[in-house]
């Protein structure tokens, strides 16, 4: 029974190593993230673990992957404000790059957008018309259709 205790003891200890090494390393990795804006590969790197590893957190623990869509949204944040002082600059590109992003709703795009109202999907049903069709090309159309339904 001793040597149950010790055993169940030892286990318990390594269990909580490694709880302590995993919130070392989440804690790492924030870090790096934060210096790397964001990308991934780098701060893995720069922790020394591999993206596998990254994920297994990203997918396991709730406040880690809150805590990396912060960091996303800081450096998202960081990026619109480079972006803001490039325009404040003059910087036509940046102005036009703006503009196609954030001004679509103004009509600042490259291509149109046909939709129905308030952006919905325009429903039409196009119906053929068959009344022209000779009684020859009615039925050069009919063996079309049954050809088609039959190589299925």
């Amino acid at each position: 029974m001793l040597f149950l205790t010790f055993e169940y003891r030892k286990q318990h200890k390594n269990k909580k190593r490694a709880i302590v090494k995993a919130d070392l390393v989440k804690k790492s990795l924030l870090e790096a993230l934060e210096k790397n804006l964001g990308v991934v590969t780098a701060a893995c790197k720069q922790v020394g673990v591999n993206r596998a590893t990254y994920y297994k957190y990203i997918n396991s623990d709730p406040e880690f992957a809150a805590a990396v869509k912060d960091i996303d949204n800081i450096t998202l944040d960081f990026a619109e404000s480079q972006l803001y002082k490039q325009i404040k600059n003059g910087n036509i590109t940046a102005t036009i790059f703006f503009l196609k992003t954030k001004g679509k709703k103004r009509g600042y795009v490259e291509r149109q957008e046909i939709t129905g109202k308030d952006g919905q999907a325009i429903n039409q049903t196009q119906k053929a018309d068959y009344s022209k069709l000779s009684v020859k090309e009615l039925e050069q159309l009919y063996r079309l259709i049954d050809k088609a339904s039959t190589d299925d």
